[in-house]
């Protein structure tokens, strides 16, 4: 398992695992990151993530995308 930051631009990804305490799990899920979930890195700007999960543009912060393990 590695973060969501060190995944390739343009890659499927499977969320195995988001870690956080329990705000930051619910903020996450609410968003649409959910374990067994796909997600695909959209670009990275300024240490910010850009991705693409159930169908919407997201972006997330690199402290959060941490947080997601694909």
């Amino acid at each position: 398992m590695l973060p969501l930051t060190v995944a390739g631009v343009g890659e499927e990804n499977i969320i195995k695992k988001i870690g956080g305490n329990p705000e930051v799990k619910q903020h996450l899920e609410n968003l649409g990151f959910v374990v067994g979930g796909s997600v695909t890195v959209i670009t990275v700007i300024g240490g910010n993530v850009i991705v693409n999960v159930k169908e919407s543009r997201v972006a997330i912060s690199r402290e959060m995308a941490m947080k997601i393990m694909v």
